[in-house]
């Protein structure tokens, strides 16, 4: 279990400072896999550096399995971090060691007996499945095979906690998949409490159980993906949920700004939700004859009715009464604005 109360971070140079956490309230419970998410400056790597101590808080208190780390003198705090694990975005492999020397590192600093060191290096391999690899140098390996000795590496000294800062952020969305498959396994598997710092809700939908919402040092809500989108509200949770805006292209709107009648059809963006999923929406139009053109419809795939639909309405001016009048209380963005 990990718990921090109160934890506050500021960063100074010169007379300039910056507060990147402000007053952090965080629990995380022991087998979880915890996103954090937001999006670039917004404080999570601080966040995470300062569960291990990496970066020390000006404040509060960070709590692993029951005892706090900020009072501990360096010899203890070195012996809580080896039960601590970490991979980063890119990967810090020591380039003149084999992959066998890599995962070793940090059993042979312990000083631990060569038999158990290769027994284990080989049984660590053989979970990321990289056991054919051993004697490879990293500048042979492709970026998830990198990635993959790095999380061997961490698991070396049987963590209890494993830390990610955007461990996917460098590697193609193919490989992306299967190194989250691996986080999952390894945490179904070994039971290792997984703590992910990701921008990309891609992420935290194909591994989180909850997920927490940072910006500007301020912890904005965290809890299930159900009680996230409960809180698309805010501005930053429906940013991050949703992405970027749906653009019309140029030359899609002077196709329809020159149609016949185009003085009378609009193009709306339909934000789908809980209420409204787009074969609801279809089903109306057909149920209706209405006449209609879809051209772009965007649905994260989280498992609940959300995301975007464009359609363009190629009907009379009473029709799209009918279809706007459904819409009632959905929210409905006109790209190209018709008769209304």
């Amino acid at each position: 279990m990990i718990e921090l109360k109160q934890v506050s971070k500021t960063f100074r140079q010169g007379r300039q400072s910056f507060k990147a956490l402000d007053n952090i309230n965080l629990r995380v419970e022991q087998g979880d896999i915890l996103g954090i998410i937001g999006f670039s400056g917004a404080g999570k790597s601080t966040l995470i550096r300062c569960v291990n101590l990496l970066e020390r808080p000006d404040t509060g208190a960070v709590i692993v399995n029951g005892k706090d780390l900020m009072p501990l003198k360096v010899a203890e705090l070195a012996a809580e971090r080896k039960k601590i694990g970490m991979i980063f975005q890119h990967f810090n492999l020591l380039s003149s060691r084999t992959v066998f020397g890599n995962v070793a590192l940090p059993l042979e600093l312990d000083g631990m007996d060569k038999a158990v060191i290769k027994e284990k290096v080989n049984r660590l391999l053989q979970i990321v499945g990289l056991a054919d690899k051993a004697h490879d140098y990293p500048k042979n390996l492709s970026g998830g095979q990198k990635q993959r000795v790095a999380i061997a590496r961490a698991l070396a000294n049987d963590p209890h906690l494993l830390l990610c800062d955007e461990a996917t952020s460098a590697l193609d969305p193919l490989t992306t998949r299967s190194i989250l498959q691996l986080l999952k396994d390894i945490n179904r598997e070994l039971r290792i409490t997984i703590l992910l710092i990701t921008h990309e809700m891609e992420v935290v939908k194909a591994i989180c159980n909850h997920v927490a919402v940072i910006d500007h040092g301020q912890l904005l809500v965290k809890g299930t993906l159900n009680q996230l989108f409960e809180e698309k509200n805010h501005p930053i949770v429906e940013q991050l949920i949703m992405g970027k805006e749906l653009e019309v292209p140029q030359t899609l709107k002077d196709t329809l700004q020159d149609a016949p009648g185009n003085g009378l059809c609009p193009l709306l963006e339909i934000e789908l939700n809980e209420t409204t999923s787009t074969e609801q929406l279809l089903d109306f139009i057909h149920d209706k004859k209405l006449g209609y053109k879809l051209y772009a419809v965007e649905t994260p795939q989280y498992g609940f009715n959300y995301g975007r639909l464009q359609v363009y309405l190629k009907d009379s001016e009473a029709n799209q009464v009918v279809f706007l009048d459904y819409l009632k209380g959905q929210k409905v963005q006109y790209l190209i604005r018709g008769y209304a």
